[in-house]
């Protein structure tokens, strides 16, 4: 049996402007997707996902048979089935497998659950196949077609930074850039609510089509403010940083992103200390990111708590997707 697991990731600044100008800056969590593989008897394959009360197996024609959850829950496993088959496509290696799911990650919150139970299903599934770790490109590119699956056109920003942890700096037209940051206290605070990031995304492209040069304008600030972040990450100043950081919720937020639930978390969070706070990933609910000092770290998660939110002490960690088997 191979194990794998592969971080989450919190979009420091620049959601929503990425995807018309302007860089993200996008960070690893230390919540983990953990996948368990081993081979099975015959042609199909098994999934158990206890987290979400699903599980079910794959025949060989790719039709899907309940076990746990009903059959119209097949789409939640889809993606893990579609990322099994890419391996043995490339490995030319087709075998009958049993895969187990676990999570850390809150699933459609921003935080990157699906990519990172894509790659750690990649990374699993490779070993298993072909006996050796697959290149961390290997895992990254083979990941990508699960995401494919939940997202129809995603930018390989989640599945990226799952695979190598770390930090990155994305841009349209210029890719990706892998840069180095030191120990970044950080506290998430789950709200609980579910949201989608495509119809957020196509909310806002609506309201940028009835007031485009207003939201230009906006997203002409929120592209300067990434970049300006992204120099206070690389130079440590946290305070800078923190600043930027509830400037730009003040953006997302007259892009109509934010939610009682977020505004709550976030003032809770800068009224105890926070150095900043803002909503990360498409908004409509999902989780807000605060950076903190490690001293007020207690305090402002117990603020986030009191505000009605979950707080999630998943710092900043530079650990992508790991392989071992057991």
């Amino acid at each position: 049996m191979i194990h794998a697991s592969a971080p989450g990731k919190a979009i420091l600044l620049g959601e929503h402007s990425v995807v018309y100008r302007g860089p993200a800056i996008v960070l690893a969590i230390d919540l983990r997707a953990h996948i368990w593989a081993e081979e099975r008897e015959g042609d199909g394959i098994w999934i158990e996902a206890p987290d979400i009360g699903v599980s079910g197996h794959f025949d060989a024609r790719g039709r899907y048979h309940p076990i746990r959850g009903g059959s119209e829950r097949w789409r939640s496993l889809n993606p893990i089935r579609v990322v099994a088959l890419e391996a043995m496509r490339r490995l030319e290696a087709h075998r009958g497998l049993r895969i187990r799911v676990e999570s850390e990650i809150p699933p459609a919150e921003g935080l990157g659950s699906s990519a990172a139970i894509a790659v750690a299903t990649a990374a699993a599934v490779g070993r298993l196949l072909s006996g050796e770790e697959l290149s961390l490109g290997e895992v990254c590119e083979i990941a990508y077609e699960g995401e494919r699956i939940v997202h129809g056109t995603p930018s390989g920003i989640d599945n990226h930074i799952s695979t190598y942890g770390g930090a990155l700096r994305y841009e349209r037209g210029r890719g990706f850039e892998r840069f180095k940051v030191e120990e970044l206290p950080l506290i998430i605070g789950d709200s609980g609510r579910r949201r989608s990031t495509g119809a957020l995304v196509a909310k806002v492209r609506r309201l940028w089509e009835r007031h485009r040069e207003v939201v230009d304008a906006i997203i002409d600030a929120m592209a300067t403010l990434s970049e300006e972040g992204y120099k206070a990450l690389r130079g440590g100043d946290l305070k800078r940083l923190g600043e930027l950081m509830d400037i730009d919720h003040g953006l997302l937020s007259a892009l109509g992103v934010s939610t009682p639930e977020l505004d709550r978390m976030i003032y809770a969070a800068r009224s105890a200390g926070a150095l900043g706070a803002k909503l990360t990933g498409a908004g409509g609910g999902g989780c807000i990111i605060a950076l903190v000092e490690q001293p007020d770290r207690g305090r402002v998660a117990e603020a986030i708590r009191r505000a009605g939110g979950r707080p999630l002490r998943a710092g900043f960690t530079d650990i992508g997707v790991e392989v071992e088997e057991v």
